[in-house]
């Protein structure tokens, strides 16, 4: 719990408690995540499907593979390779900022 000693107690009625909890079930985190995430401006995503965790590794082989290539491209190979994984990542599994209503 760290740092963490407030403790905020609130209601929700049956249709608003059924509705954060399919959405914290959506997202994979606990229930105070969820709400800390929505706090600090942040929507969390839904977990990432299953495919998402085989295509991340098949490209961190790719990612070894380009290792091997010879030095003046594998910096600039390498670069793009790390890109693209933050780039998937930030698409699929990173929460979004809140758009301002």
């Amino acid at each position: 719990m760290q740092n963490r000693t407030i403790e905020i107690k609130f209601r929700l009625n049956r249709k608003e408690a059924d509705k954060l909890n399919r959405r914290v079930k959506k997202s994979g985190l606990s229930r105070e995540a969820y709400l800390r995430q929505l706090i600090n401006g942040l929507v969390p995503r839904d977990l990432p499907p299953p495919d998402y965790f085989a295509m991340m590794r098949a490209l961190y082989e790719v990612g070894d593979a380009l290792r091997k290539i010879d030095d003046a491209h594998r910096e600039e190979a390498l670069q793009l390779f790390r890109q693209t994984v933050r780039d998937i990542t930030a698409a699929v599994v990173l929460p979004q900022k809140r758009s301002k209503v």
